[in-house]
């Protein structure tokens, strides 16, 4: 479904934007926001039950330990009771659905802008050697890798499929060759035929693991040498994965450190991240009673994620797509809290700022709280 997804409505929609102003970063921009428009219904729905169940859980936990009490020996007046609860306040797994259905579209996003043209499209082949004298037993049985649209030109590309027809299983002493080829069974090299430096996307080879058990050369021919397990891998050039837009100098580029040196673009879209994250979480909590657990989770998971990001290897152009995305749910959080919530929901946030400003004033600073440097009353 991710590759139908990617090969029928994100690369068509990529392919008219590119159109329109021949820039692959603008295209991402672009592409983002069409799809985030798109979802926006969806991701709404998720924003709006958070917010509404940030309220009403203190109120639904009381009650829920009070009906259990309550009908603790008759459960199906306690099933009926808190079914009447869930629709007076709404379900907390509401806002898991939209999440459940737009996810493979957002998958689909993340895959295609982690591919062609926008990266190096790795195809890995793992392979099984046994010794010559089990040959014979191996049942012979074509092996076809996922399917990749591979970008030849900036407005035409096809869709390759890498393919060993007597399997992955090979005895010692072997020889097969990989063939790269399109869904309608024309070989890439074909392909490349009618395209100017068509040269430049011939794949390279190379064995990643186990290279004392298979060879290969760069026709995509694999030796079988040894008993063992080994990985082949063919990366075919992306047609953008060098091409920079505004301060990245490589959409393609992975990675905050290359040889030693710190790949300064990198770490400031994950900087961007972090902050439109920080940003995005701080605004989904306005208008809401201060919450000293929720405040530090806040601060804390921004600083999480984007450590992790700094380590995790991700091309650029994926970084600049989250962080766009990002900014749209900072933009769509800071929107939806200025909705107005339903009557009982607004009564229960009243009460708690009320609750709130109860606590404040009899707190160390107000009228009725005493000073740190105070001694205690006596009673």
């Amino acid at each position: 479904m991710i590759g139908y997804i990617s090969d029928n409505l994100l690369l068509p929609i990529l392919d008219f934007f590119y159109g329109l102003v021949p820039s692959y970063g603008l295209a991402i921009i672009a592409l983002t926001v069409v799809i985030r428009l798109a979802l926006f219904p969806l991701s709404a729905g998720s924003i709006r039950n958070a917010r509404r169940m940030r309220i009403a859980q203190p109120v639904m936990q009381k009650r829920q330990a009070e009906i259990k009490s309550r009908y603790a020996n008759n459960p199906q007046k306690q099933q009926e009771e808190l079914g009447k609860l869930m629709k007076e306040f709404g379900s907390p797994l509401a806002g898991c659905l939209p999440l459940l259905v737009q996810m493979p579209i957002l998958f689909a996003l993340f895959a295609t802008l982690r591919g062609s043209p926008f990266a190096d499209v790795p195809y890995t082949l793992n392979l099984k050697v046994v010794p010559a004298e089990q040959a014979a037993a191996i049942e012979t049985k074509p092996f076809n890798s996922a399917s990749h649209s591979i970008f030849v030109t900036s407005t035409n590309h096809v869709p390759v499929i890498a393919s060993l027809e007597a399997g992955n299983k090979l005895g010692v002493g072997s020889r097969e060759t990989v063939s790269l080829h399109t869904k309608d069974g024309a070989s890439f090299a074909s392909v490349l035929d009618g395209v100017e430096n068509g040269d430049a996307f011939s794949p390279s080879w190379s064995v990643t693991k186990g290279e004392g058990v298979v060879s290969v050369d760069q026709n995509g021919t694999i030796t079988a040498l040894s008993p063992g397990d080994a990985t082949v891998e063919a990366k075919i050039p992306g047609l953008a994965a060098r091409s920079g837009f505004l301060f990245i100098r490589a959409l393609g580029q992975v990675g905050f450190m290359t040889d030693g040196s710190v790949n300064w673009d990198i770490a400031g879209l994950v900087g961007a991240f972090g902050a439109t994250l920080f940003l995005s979480q701080i605004l989904s909590g306005m208008g809401m009673p201060p919450n000293p657990q929720q405040s530090t989770a806040n601060k804390i998971t921004p600083v999480m994620i984007t450590a992790m990001f700094l380590f995790f290897p991700l091309p650029a152009g994926v970084l600049l797509y989250m962080v766009v995305a990002n900014i749209f749910q900072a933009l769509q959080t800071f929107l939806l809290s200025r909705e107005a919530l339903p009557e009982n929901l607004q009564a229960i946030l009243d009460q708690q700022r009320a609750q709130q400003t109860v606590t404040v004033a009899a707190g160390p600073g107000g009228s009725g709280g005493r000073l740190p440097f105070e001694p205690k009353r006596k009673k």
